[in-house]
């Protein structure tokens, strides 16, 4: 038989040591290959298996077991390699761990007794060279020298650290820390501990691998065997808590992490970055050369324990060693939880022979993964063993319990990052033989809770690490690759799926960015990416009918629901400028084209809205004052207070204004205008080109459509209630179409003798007495109030009913000046009911409107209409009230006027005519 050979094959990092052993395992028909990290196992396992299939190929850790019924490659954690199996390969990879306080015993229990029939690979540093030639007996070495290069960049920031790089710290909060820094700086990082789960730890490698993120940050656990593209390794200390104090990193421990930088032919870098000190020039050297002291001392434990009792069980665990190379290790955690469980009676009257305490010692062999307190973690394993040796198996209700307990994947990283934590235990146990009933389902049920944790937590340190929108559009900006765009129809940009803002017509909203850096990349990625879209959308709406697009009050232009551009004062009131709403990234052609449709626009409903007026002042026909009178219409937009031009008006001859009036002018009592420009739309845009001509900073409102009266603002811009097609008149204004009409009524009334207000023109001004009172003083009037007695509807007797051969019998009407009082043809009979003579009378209030005098009248206009005279019959006595003989309400009556010559300018003149001659 040909005896084993053993090699070791010693080197730095990238040296493909770990690479060369699976090659040489694959080459025999089985073996087994220990690594020092579960992640590492698991990695190594995956390539294994795209080689040879998963039949073949087994997994074996302390919290995943992988056995296929053909397993001829087993891949496992150095502490659970399978030991008496006779492979004919064996491999221990990073045997420098044999040096290692907390788990270096094993190692060394592996280097001394761990054998292949046929070859034995020992994978590690050069400083183990020494040792294992004292302690291995036949051994054979192979010296792998680095692939690359490895020198040292000193100090740098975290905000200035090169892409693909790696930042090292040494605990929890150092780890998220930097990660969180550089999601504001960089766009995030991928984080790697020893802690994570082989899932989680491989989304977030991955997300690193294929470029989402160019900053990783990890604890020393990508010193063992990770294979990653990394270019720079800075260190955010030197210094760690290794479980029981804190001390200073070794030169081969930060070799062992640094020398992860540069993979294969590439070159890397290392240096350090936050709080770490630069390191000393003779370490830099060391570590760029690859030499350190040697491994004078391995790290040992008995392993050929007795179990007669715990007390012998202790004392071999305890066992010295005279071996100069080998040192027992200090007391372990698992040594730690055995004595501690030895001291409790119902163990301890348990564990009284050699196969219960074997089942105690594998209990006590559970690590503390949950990182609790010793006391707690005693307990724990309490109940296990007792359930162990007391049912043959753990409580498989309890068991579920305890998972059920943990399956929940809200709340935040640590709360995850615990619970992972607590299921790592239960998964442990699970992968025991023996010690559930139904083994099989709790390994799937703990690996399935492993596995959504494993997700959530992959997620919220994603969430929580990661720009992801800034990472992607860093690297495509990179690449320089055209950049994909879309909009939706509500304005929302996305930039290769990513959200980066919205489109305001042709104005780009970015997102809110975390930092200067990431808002200055999203702008680079979204500009870049929208000027195609800018095109496409400029060509759109130069494309769009007017009905889309319109004018705000305040002289702005939208496009739908979006502000495109406003106006401006131009030399010409008809023909305002526009400037166009575009970002100058959309480039000089986007802008003129938006700019000319804004202004072909606004050309088009100022010539339609002012259709009247621009026809009345581009009429060529016209000549002398009535076109002067034209150009003083087109000054005021077509509404003129008439007292602004009262000269002009009495110069106009008979042809002028009829000439005018062919274009629709229409001269009033108080105003001259052009009817059609007082419909809402003209008067809207009418309010925003006088604003405009005015260089208004903030335009007024016109008025709502459809009312008659307004309340009138005592600090309204002068000029503005004419614009608005209104006249001010005390507390309201009118519209000046109704007020004409108003005037109308008013022709034939006594403004000297005094008249009072009728129904009709309380209806078309749709005012109370109070407030009409106050509008016609407003206009000049006097409104003198007054009381009286209200005259109530006589009520007849009831009569028979009448044959259809009599004749109703119809009382007369006299007249009562603008009242119609009805005079019942006989006294009226005393009914039941009727109020007796002493009851109490009922009042009434009216006004008498006269018409003010000339001095206190600021636009007297009573000349441009007939005024007609009447007489009381009686003195007015008492409280106001006009009162004839016997105190009963007189009438009065107007006598017959001299005919007048009617004014030719009122529009109703020819109908006033008729009216009088017939």
């Amino acid at each position: 038989m040909i005896p084993s050979r053993i090699t070791a094959v010693l080197g730095p990092t990238n040296t493909g040591k770990t690479h060369y052993a699976i090659e040489r395992m694959l080459s025999y028909r089985t073996g087994v290959i220990g690594l020092p990290l579960r992640l590492l196992a698991r990695e190594v396992y995956d390539r294994i298996v795209a080689v040879r299939g998963p039949g073949v190929v087994a997994l074996v850790t302390g919290e995943e077991r992988i056995v296929p019924p053909r397993a001829a490659y087993w891949v496992c954690t150095v502490e659970a390699m399978p030991e008496g199996m006779g492979c004919d390969f064996l491999a221990v990879d990073e045997t420098q761990l044999c040096a290692d306080p907390e788990r270096g015993h094993v190692f060394t229990d592996r280097l001394l007794n761990a054998r292949g029939l046929h070859e034995t690979l020992f994978l590690g540093a050069e400083t183990m060279r020494g040792a294992i030639a004292a302690l291995v007996p036949g051994v054979q070495f192979m010296h792998r020298a680095r692939m690359s290069e490895l020198s040292y960049t000193g100090s740098r920031k975290i905000s200035r650290m090169p892409a693909r790089s790696a930042i090292v710290g040494f605990s929890v909060e150092n780890v998220y820390a930097i990660a969180e820094l550089l999601r504001r700086t960089k766009g995030g990082a991928a984080v790697v501990m020893g802690a994570l789960s082989p899932r989680t730890r491989n989304a977030q490698v991955e997300m690193y691998q294929n470029g989402d993120v160019d900053y990783l940050v990890a604890t020393d656990a990508i010193g063992m065997g990770l294979n990653l593209d990394i270019s720079h390794v800075a260190f955010s200390s030197l210094t760690k808590f290794d479980g029981r104090r804190m001390r200073h990193l070794e030169p081969q421990e930060l070799a062992q992490i640094a020398g992860r930088a540069g993979r294969y032919k590439e070159n890397g870098t290392f240096g350090v970055t936050g709080e770490a000190p630069p390191l000393d020039d003779a370490v830099a050297q060391a570590i760029s050369d690859h030499q350190f002291q040697p491994v004078s001392k391995l790290q040992w434990r008995n392993a050929r324990l007795q179990f007669g009792s715990v007390k012998r069980l202790i004392a071999t665990l305890e066992e010295q060693t005279q071996d100069q190379w080998l040192s027992r290790v200090r007391e372990s955690d698992d040594l730690a939880s055995l004595k501690a469980l030895s001291a409790d009676a119902e163990v301890a009257a348990r564990a009284t022979d050699g196969p219960s305490v074997k089942l105690l010692w594998d209990v006590c062999r559970i690590p503390d993964f949950r990182g609790i307190s010793q006391g707690e973690h005693v307990g724990l394993l309490t109940q296990i063993y007792n359930d162990l040796h007391q049912f043959g198996h753990v409580s498989a209700n309890w068991f579920g319990l305890q998972v059920r307990r943990i399956d929940r994947t809200d709340g935040d990283i640590d709360t995850l990052s615990k619970r992972l934590a607590y299921i790592r235990t239960w998964t442990y146990v699970a992968q025991r033989k023996g010690w559930l009933i139904d083994e099989y389902h709790w390994r799937d049920e703990t690996r399935a809770v492993e596995d959504r944790l494993s997700d959530a937590l992959h997620g919220a340190l994603t969430q929580r690490f990661v720009d992801r929108r800034t990472s992607i559009l860093l690297r495509r900006l990179k690449q320089k690759e055209s950049l994909l765009a879309d909009v939706n129809e509500k304005g929302e940009v996305t930039v290769e799926g990513e959200f980066v803002g919205r489109l305001e017509g042709f104005r780009f909203r970015m997102d809110k960015a975390g930092s200067p850096d990431e808002a200055k990349t999203l702008r680079q990625a979204s500009v870049a990416a929208l000027v195609p879209q800018f095109h496409l959308l400029a060509d759109r709406f130069y494309n769009a009918p007017d009905p889309e697009i319109d004018f705000t009050e305040q002289g702005g232009l939208m496009w739908g629901d979006q502000a495109v551009g406003k106006l401006v004062a131009g030399a010409d009131p008809f023909k305002p400028q526009v400037t166009a709403f575009v970002d100058e990234e959309a480039g000089p052609d986007v802008i003129a084209k938006v700019q000319r449709r804004l202004q072909h626009f606004i050309d088009r409903k100022i010539a339609s809205a002012f259709e009247p007026l621009l026809s009345l002042k581009n009429d060529e026909t016209l000549t002398g004052a009535a076109k002067g009178f034209a150009y003083r219409m087109a000054e005021g937009f077509g509404i003129i207070p008439r007292s602004e031009v009262a000269d002009e008006v009495k110069a106009l001859d008979q042809d002028a204004r009829s000439a005018l009036r062919k274009h629709g002018v229409r001269f009033g009592q108080f105003t001259v205008f052009l009817p059609l420009l007082l419909k809402p739309a003209p008067t809207r845009l009418r309010l925003v080109v006088w604003s405009l001509v005015k260089n208004l900073s903030e335009f007024p409102e016109s008025p709502p459509p459809g009312l008659v009266t307004v309340p009138a603002a005592k600090d309204a811009i002068p000029g503005y209630y004419a614009m608005a097609g209104y006249r001010a008149a005390g507390e309201r204004a009118i519209r000046i179409d109704m007020l004409e009409r108003l005037a109308d009524m008013l022709r034939d009334k006594d403004s000297r003798g005094g008249f009072e207000a009728n129904a009709d023109m309380l209806s078309i001004t749709g005012m109370t007495l109070d407030q009409f009172a106050d509008l016609m003083t407003g206009l000049g009037y006097n409104a003198e109030k007054g009381e009286r007695e209200k005259v109530k509807a006589s009520r007849t007797p009831e009569v028979p009913t009448q044959t259809s051969q009599e004749q109703p019998v119809e009382a007369p009407v006299e007249s009562s000046g603008d009242r119609m009082v009805e005079t019942p043809a006989e006294p009226p009979q005393e009914l039941p009911g009727d109020p007796k003579v002493g009851a109490a009378v009922e009042m009434e209030t009216f006004y008498t409107f006269t018409w003010a005098a000339r001095q206190a009248r600021p636009n007297r206009v009573q000349s441009e209409r007939p005024r007609g005279k009447s007489k009381p019959a009686g003195k007015p006595t008492g409280r106001g009230k006009p009162q004839g003989d016997g105190g009963r309400p007189q009438t009065f009556a107007a006598k017959p006027k001299r005919e007048k010559q009617i004014d030719p300018d009122n529009p109703f003149a020819a109908a006033l005519a008729g009216f009088n001659k017939g």
